[in-house]
């Protein structure tokens, strides 16, 4: 990986102990807008907090003009509304002890406008129950399968059924639709374009059919990051993007069309050349996540490497050129996937012309925070 700018380089690196996460506001800044503009109305933004999980990006959003967001837990829901969210989507079907934490939520912030996502009658059943016993009315989005099958009910099978039980329970309501294709990974934006609409047909089937009786989808959650612009054309859905606020390397190579800078980087340092040409830096699975295969990391000055081991504290790679590092020196890296790497860290440092102007807590990496 090359870069001219050096953007990510630290004036002083001996001041922060590795392995360390960095963040570059302006970077994140810079991907907020160009959000926006993809949109074309901040008012059609529910951006998923999940991958910065940081009061202060929520804070800087809101001051962009963004109101509604996206969550997958509890923690993730109670912090962003600390920080000025107002509409807010735990797009997670709560089962167990989250059911009452939802209400609780409700009940500490009465000001914000909470929902969440039911894909079954056994759930639907429980939340009626929960709204009842706590006296409140609780806002509904069905969670619709389109193709990955991983949460939701299919489109044309249930679906109808499940607004319709909604409609006719007095504690509840139904909100709208929420559909993230999170299987659609085609690089070519033409070929992905073609299966997103291919794959919402059954949505918009399902869409006419209830307008058939008279029942009006208030509320159309579409898609993640992949498939953003393509949403975005459709005025009537809104958008919940999430990894574009840090971008990563998973997918800056895939998806060339989403022109959004990376603003996190790893740095780490060579604690050891036991062999000679290879390098032993301390950026361990601890460190970086390790849900993808190696390599995990793309470093700055290190254009291509194999990876030789890797363990809890450990990362040893063979650079395919001589690199000219020493133990000691500090080395710069983007993650293939930082949601679940940013989940690794209590802090982030925040780096702003080269310097280290903050530290940030990453708050809502906790499962619980007061509620």
């Amino acid at each position: 990986m090359t870069d001219k700018e050096n953007w990510y380089v630290l004036k002083k690196p001996e001041i922060v102990p590795s392995p360390a996460l960095l963040i570059y506001p302006d970077r994140v800044r810079n991907n907020i807008d160009l959000m926006i503009r993809i949109a074309g109305n901040v008012k059609r933004l529910r951006p998923h907090v999940k991958t910065h999980k940081l009061p202060k990006l929520v804070a800087l959003q809101r001051s962009c003009g963004i109101k509604k967001f996206k969550c997958s837990t509890i923690a993730e829901a109670e912090m962003t509304a600390e920080n000025g969210g107002e509409d807010i989507l735990l797009a997670y079907q709560p089962v167990g002890p989250h059911i009452e934490r939802f209400f609780q939520l409700k009940r500490v912030f009465p000001d914000v406008s909470f929902s969440v996502l039911v894909d079954c009658p056994e759930i639907l059943g429980k939340l009626t129950l929960a709204a009842e016993k706590f006296n409140m009315s609780v806002d509904l989005y069905v969670d619709i399968d389109n193709g990955m099958h991983r949460t939701g009910i299919g489109a044309s099978n249930g679906a109808f059924e499940l607004v319709r039980e909604i409609l006719s329970i007095s504690a509840v309501r139904f909100a709208g639709l929420h559909v993230y294709d999170g299987h659609i990974h085609e690089s070519d934006p033409n070929l992905r374009e073609k299966e997103c609409n291919r794959d919402f047909q059954s949505v918009e089937v399902l869409i006419r059919k209830l307008k058939e009786l008279g029942i009006e989808v208030p509320n159309l959650v579409a898609g993640g990051t992949p498939t953003f612009p393509i949403h975005a054309k459709f005025q009537q859905r809104e958008l919940s993007p999430g990894t574009p606020l840090l971008w990563d390397l998973g997918y800056s190579s895939s998806y060339a069309d989403l022109e959004f800078q990376h603003a996190a980087v790893l740095l780490s340092r060579v604690v050891s050349r036991p062999q000679g040409e290879s390098l032993t830096l301390d950026l361990g699975y601890k460190a970086v996540s390790a849900d993808k295969p190696h390599p995990r990391v793309s470093f700055f000055g290190i254009e291509s490497y194999t990876v030789l081991n890797q363990s809890e504290e450990h990362l040893v790679i063979h650079p395919a050129e001589e690199t000219g590092l020493t133990v000691g020196d500090a080395v710069y890296g983007i993650p293939v996937h930082i949601c679940p790497t940013v989940a690794l860290y209590d802090d982030a440092y925040i780096v702003r012309n080269h310097d280290i102007i903050d530290t940030w807590k990453i708050i809502a990496r906790k499962r619980i925070l007061a509620i």
